[in-house]
Parts: structure tokens; C-alpha cells; sequence
């Protein structure tokens, strides 16, 4: 552990093309909090990085002795920590719902960017890529209720999603311009251009989606 007393200031460990990692990275953009942001290849995690997470996994956010490495604990950690502005509503009814709504992303979501990304299967990949089509395309309508998802104001449940959305590109999963999606892709836009969204940004991830 005598890693974690070299280091004073608040360190993120990331993998600059995960979007797991890029949620929390929006997270610290809405904050404003200054970070040491480490970029890591996940398949030659440093030393440094072991010593500290038991699972040798990617994010890993250090701050002083405390060492994360769930992301959504992350996020519920920094938004209590740096309280403006908030991204998790005031009210218990509210806040629950958001957590459950995160829940469901990574039940119903995650899963399928998971095998898109490393499935060896050519078919496993192809069925995956038209589930998260189909599954995006079928909801699209409740994004024209309000502009964030199921909430007037920006939260964590977008940070959870704007990553994947990002990467529907990258991931050969084109959502078609009809009626019933237009609310979705007005939804990404919106998020896309947030300036937290922007600086959250990695090189890597600039380059993922279509000009």
C-alpha cells in the first residue's frame, strides 16, 4: 500500500476507450474536480495500479487512502464529495429511480456492448449489435418527455449512458432516422455537445464517431 502515500492529489486510472471509464470521466468533467488522469492499456496494467486494486481492473480512482474501483460507486462518491452540481436527485423516490435506471443500463445494455466488443463469434457479434438497435429504436420515444433520461436535469443515469451512445458508431450499430428515434438522437446530440462531455473526452474517443 505505499502507493497510495506517494500520491496527494485525487488519481484516475483509466483506459481511454472503455466507457466505463468515460463515465466517470463525465462525471469529473461536471464537477470541475482536478484529477491526475493516468491513461492505462488494459492489458499491461502497471504495478503501481495492482498494488492498490485487488482486481487489477480499469477504472480505479484514488483519493488519499480511499481506493474505488466500481464505477458507480465512484460516481455516488464524487457527487456527495463535490455537491455542485449535484447528479443524483434530492428527493428519495427520485434517487432511487436513478439508481435503478443505472441498474438497468448495465443489465440491459452493457452486456451486449460487452460481446459486440469482445465476442469472438462473428454471429454472437451481429446479434448483439441488432438487440442494442432494436432495444435503443424501441425506447426512443420516452426522450421527447424531457431532455435527460426521465429527468429535467442532467444525471448520473447520462453519464451511464451518453458513452455507450458515443460509441454506437464504433460499435456498427446505426440507429435509423424515422419519427419514432428522432427524440434519441436529439437526446445525444444535446448531451454530446455539453462542455463536460467534451472535455471528458479522450483522443481515442474524438475519434470514434462519425463526422
Amino acid at each position: 500500500m505505499g502507493v497510495v502515500t506517494k500520491r496527494s492529489s485525487m488519481t484516475y486510472f483509466s483506459d481511454s476507450k472503455d466507457h466505463y471509464s468515460h463515465r466517470v470521466r463525465i462525471v469529473l468533467a461536471e464537477k470541475g474536480v482536478t484529477v491526475d488522469l493516468v491513461e492505462v492499456d488494459p492489458v499491461s496494467i502497471p504495478s503501481e495500479l495492482s498494488e492498490i486494486n485487488p482486481y487489477n481492473s480499469l477504472p480505479t480512482l484514488l483519493d488519499r487512502d480511499l481506493v474505488l474501483y466500481h464505477t458507480t460507486a465512484m460516481m455516488e462518491y464524487l457527487d456527495e464529495r463535490f455537491p455542485h452540481p449535484p447528479l443524483l436527485p434530492v428527493y428519495p423516490v427520485a434517487r432511487a429511480e436513478s439508481r435503478q435506471f443505472i441498474y438497468r443500463i448495465e443489465n440491459d445494455w452493457c452486456p451486449l456492448v460487452k460481446t459486440i466488443t469482445q465476442a469472438k463469434s462473428r454471429e454472437a457479434v451481429a446479434q448483439a449489435q441488432k438487440e442494442l438497435k432494436d432495444s435503443f429504436s424501441t425506447i426512443a420515444p420516452i426522450f421527447s418527455e424531457k431532455p435527460f433520461f426521465m429527468s429535467e436535469e442532467f444525471t448520473l443515469v447520462d453519464c451511464c449512458l451518453a458513452p455507450i451512445l458515443w460509441r454506437l458508431d464504433y460499435f456498427g450499430v446505426e440507429l435509423p432516422r424515422t419519427r419514432q428515434v428522432m427524440p434519441l438522437l436529439d437526446y445525444m446530440e444535446r448531451v454530446f455537445q455539453r462542455d463536460s462531455f467534451i472535455e471528458s473526452l479522450t483522443e481515442f474517443e474524438r475519434d470514434m464517431r462519425k463526422k
